[in-house]
């Protein structure tokens, strides 16, 4: 390989790598696999993407490099050959309710360009189309309609609007006009003219009163008029005939014919709910709102408020609100005692919507009317005022949460945007329903508009067209067919926001980037995977390199290039120990090459489980894209939920099963998606969901601190004699809390340097030495190591050393056989990956004493695992289901679909197509069926 031809990494040191030299080869497909936390992305990640994002940082002026946060050197020597780098993570999408998959992908600013050049507008208040004229337009129209008739040219000013508009009154006489059109009525400008301020009014000047009569004379006032009109109307005017009351409207810009509403000149901002021009006023441009529901305020009518029946106040009290509610009980003569139902209907509406009022009242004790006043805001007012305040707090808004409902925005309808854009149409549908259509559908409608447009439109809009296509086309591409536009971003699964961050790139059309992704397969369906490696081959060959840390075989044995990092994980992987196009590598006998050749496998278990004989029967699930889905769950099995991606396993199982389950069992307040009704949940006595999210978000949390673990070392060393002897507490132990710490670095074993134009520079502590506690705490000894030792021991020696204290002993046995013996006890969670966060949640629960009735839910576990890791988790999650538990995981994996006891194949396809039940059985039984694409690739697994 010639120099120019590869990118040459030299001593990569960071995390576990043990200084090696790897040549990538360019514009090629290379996939880098290896086990888990072998150091597959302490190579494509934190060297090589890290290296490329801090040289693009470098080239700007020093005094912008200081607004961005500078990027420290990666640990490694030299990278020759390096192209501008580009990564594709899996959490890189927005979190934003604004950010849709149109907006993401940018087809939707495309579709705004297209309404706004070639949109036809149409009245929103009469459905007819609109229309605008130039001046003289307007003027022929004049002479020819109203010939020989007595006409007034009036400019309208307000529009249905309320005041009593006497400075404006004023203003117009001081302009020189004498009249004025009044809610229909013609009057005379008089000194201090005003209307009644509390009704709306619409308020015309008159301009001119003339004869149309077709002179040369007549021609040039009308044309005056017409300029003047427009100028004081905003490019509109009325012409009323003397003695009718039916104007005729006309306008520069958009107007309706018959009501005169105008629109201003469309700009794609118009479309954008991201815009104050375009977005609905009312859920400001997100589609839905927290409405009040007065149920949830008042939960029991037949309790009293005194009683404690208006929830959010709780019972009587001494206090001002109560206060209030007295006076409202006098004005509307009831009593706080009596139940909410008996209350009057007006007085519920003061006490949930507010109201003020001065009355009297006759007083028994003093013989006379006292007089009483309340000034309420109301119970409803005030929960949505909290809600939307500014300087709410969060604790605060999520009290007001309890007492709301989600709802779709009733202005809007769910489309985010103003009724004035739902109102320009191509091809009889307007920008909404464009959005709505699924990925697939919207290409067909796309494909056929040119045919639907006349020769203008199409000359304006022909490039336009053309670029949403191709969009649209890598979408589908990429296997995104099921998605709309309008599906926000943040109910996108990794795999899905990752692969449309594939189809965005290809889209752009770079040529000569690096582009490193990290597991694209993950959410894939074996069908879709196809379509997946050959989107990633094109950016190859349009001129890219590709590095792609990848565990999926198809992908590695269609590769140009294999980077193989082992032999094993932690701080014995971090070597290359095999490289080459997959042909070589399969030659090689490293633990990768067996399982590609064959040589090792993932069993397919002997005998299936029958399970316990019960069920958990779910009926009727209606969720997004689900068609009245039941599900008959046998119990005390492995239950894999499979089928193509979108086809609506999660909704299914993560959106509707586990928040039923979690509500019953433990109060939680996520509400499922619609069903009809669940039986045999006293079959089971609790539910634990296991999902990908990070353990911890800050340095300070590791393996140690979140499996609980620590706890029970600090307790053994505070009894240790010497401690006894100090009086050490638990807490002396811990790196979090003053006393024990280290008090230079905080317990953090580091020091930040902050240098301003050079990235911040992390320093052993000089006082404890990166060992985090002070000299006192480390004094103490068990078995001749102190706190810190424990701290950096990995989980394998550490299951060695506290074997005789089983406490301690169950925790790190149980992390050891998921397969993360390799990690130490003080690693920080922030540095683990997706799969190893995963697996200390599971080694958690599994430490935990055992019911034998549990149901665990796993979203896809396999992800970032190679195949030795897939079999070591598998055997834990065996374990699991002999004791009677169930095990169900949604998996497109097909070496843990082929263990499944039973299987529920989710399809036909994804998005609306999908959402129905496939096939249902045993894996023997699912491979008969010829309509499911899983059972198709099953087959393969086991025969």
């Amino acid at each position: 390989m010639k120099a120019e031809e590869a990118i040459e990494v030299l001593g990569a040191r960071a995390h576990n790598l043990k200084n090696i030299d790897v040549k990538i080869p360019r514009n090629q497909l290379v996939v880098i696999t290896g086990l888990s936390g072998s150091g597959k992305s302490s190579l494509a990640f934190d060297t090589i993407y890290a290296e490329g994002q801090r040289r693009y940082i470098e080239t700007f002026s020093a005094y912008a490099r200081q607004f961005l946060g500078n990027l420290e050197r990666p640990d490694v020597d030299k990278i020759d050959g390096l192209s501008p780098v580009i990564a594709i993570e899996q959490k890189t999408t927005s979190r934003s309710p604004r950010s849709t998959v149109g907006t993401i992908t940018e087809v939707y600013d495309f579709l705004r360009l297209l309404f706004a050049r070639v949109g036809t507008a149409y009245s929103y208040k009469t459905g007819e189309k609109m229309v605008s004229y130039t001046d003289d337009q307007i003027l022929d129209k004049i002479l020819r309609d109203f010939e020989g008739k007595s006409i007034n040219i009036l400019a309208p000013k307000i529009r249905s609007r309320k005041g009593h508009y006497r400075e404006l009154f004023e203003q117009i006489a001081k302009q020189g006009f004498v009249k004025v059109r009044i809610d229909g009525e013609i009057k005379d400008l008089v000194k201090g003219l005003k209307v009644d301020r509390y009704k709306t009014h619409d308020i015309e000047i008159v301009v001119d009163r003339l004869k149309v009569e077709d002179k040369p004379s007549i021609k040039k006032r009308l044309s005056d008029s017409i300029k003047t009109a427009m100028k004081l109307g905003q490019n509109t005017l009325m012409v009323l005939v003397k003695d009718q009351n039916k104007p005729v409207f006309f306008s520069r810009e958009l107007m309706c014919p018959t009501t005169g509403i105008a629109y201003p000149n469309p700009e794609p901002n118009t479309f954008s709910f991201n815009s104050p021009k375009g977005a609905c006023p009312d859920c400001n441009g997100l589609g839905q709102k927290y409405v009040v529901n007065p149920e949830k305020i008042i939960p029991d009518d037949s309790l009293s408020i005194n009683k404690g029946g208006i929830e959010p106040h709780g019972k009587a009290k001494n206090n001002w609100v109560f206060k209030q509610l007295k006076e409202i009980a006098l004005h509307f003569d009831f009593k706080l005692s009596d139940p909410i139902n008996k209350i009057p209907k007006d007085a519920l509406n003061v006490i949930l919507n507010g109201g003020k009022a001065t009355f009297k009242h006759y007083n028994e004790t003093m013989k006379m009317d006292i007089e009483h006043r309340y000034d309420f805001e109301g119970v409803a007012t005030f929960i949505e005022n909290t809600y939307n305040g500014r300087q709410t707090s969060t604790s605060l808004k999520r009290w007001a949460k309890k007492y709301m409902d989600h709802i779709l925005c009733p202005s809007c309808e769910g489309s985010r945007l103003k009724k004035m854009a739902l109102h320009y149409k191509i091809n009889n549908h307007n920008i909404s329903d464009y959005v709505d259509k699924d990925i697939l559908e919207l290409f067909e409608i796309i494909k056929h508009l040119p045919k639907k447009l006349s020769k203008s439109e199409l000359k304006i809009g022909e490039e336009i067209i053309k670029e949403i296509k191709t969009r649209l086309q890598f979408l589908i591409d990429v296997g995104l067919t099921y998605l709309n536009l309008n599906r926000g971003s943040k109910t996108l699964s990794g795999g899905e926001a990752q692969r449309i961050r594939i189809a965005t790139q290809i889209g752009s059309q770079l040529v000569g980037v690096l582009y490193i992704l990290d597991e694209p397969s993950i959410g894939l369906h074996q069908r879709d995977n196809e379509k997946l490696i050959n989107s990633l081959k094109y950016l190859r060959d349009i001129g890219n390199s590709i590095i792609v840390v990848e565990h999926d075989k198809d992908m590695m044995l269609n590769a140009d290039h294999i980077i193989d990092i082992g032999p094993f994980a932690g701080k014995d992987g971090g070597e290359i120990i095999s490289q080459g196009s997959p042909k070589q590598v399969l030659k090689h006998q490293t633990e990768t090459a067996q399982y590609l050749n064959g040589q090792k496998e993932i069993e397919v278990p002997k005998k299936r489980r029958k399970g316990n004989g019960k069920h958990l029967h779910l009926v009727g699930a209606t969720g997004h894209n689900l068609k009245n889905v039941s599900i008959k769950i046998p119990l005390g099995q492995l239950i894999l939920v499979t089928g193509v991606s979108g086809s609506g396993k999660s909704t299914l199982i993560n959106e509707t099963l586990y928040p039923i389950l979690n509500n019953h069992y433990f109060n939680g307040v996520k509400e499922p998606l619609p069903y009809k009704s669940v039986r045999g949940l006293k079959h089971l006595d609790k539910v634990i969901d296991i999902n990908q999210k990070p353990i911890g978000r800050t340095p300070r949390s590791n393996p140690a601190t979140y499996t609980g673990v620590f706890d029970e070392i600090r307790k053994l060393f505070s009894k240790t004699p010497e401690a006894q002897i100090r009086g050490y507490k638990p807490g002396r132990f811990s790196f979090n809390v003053k006393g024990g710490r280290c008090e230079t670095c905080r317990g953090a074993g580091l020091k930040v340097i902050e240098m301003n134009f050079l990235p911040d520079v992390y320093v052993e502590c000089e006082t404890c030495y990166g060992k985090r506690f002070n000299r006192e705490t480390l004094e103490i000894r068990y078995k001749g190591q102190s706190i810190s030792d424990v701290l950096q021991m990995t989980i394998d020696e550490a299951t060695a050393f506290f074997e005789p204290i089983p406490k301690i002993y169950r925790k790190l046995k149980t992390i050891k056989d998921v397969g993360l013996g390799y990690i130490t006890l003080g690693q920080q969670s922030t540095t683990l990956s997706g799969g190893e966060a995963q697996r200390i949640k599971l080694a958690t629960e599994l430490s935990k004493i055992a019911t034998g009735n549990t149901f665990y839910i796993l979203d896809e576990p396999t992800t970032g695992l190679h195949f030795e890791d897939i079999r070591v988790l598998m055997n834990v999650l065996n374990k699991l289901v002999d004791k009677g538990n169930t095990v169900l995981i949604i998996e497109h994996n097909m070496d843990v679909i082929k263990m499944a006891d039973y299987i529920f194949d989710i399809g036909y396809e994804g998005g609306q197509a999908g959402g129905q039940l496939v096939a249902k059985g045993t894996p023997e039984q699912i491979i008969k069926d010829k309509k499911s694409y899983t059972a198709k690739y099953l087959k393969k697994e086991l025969n």
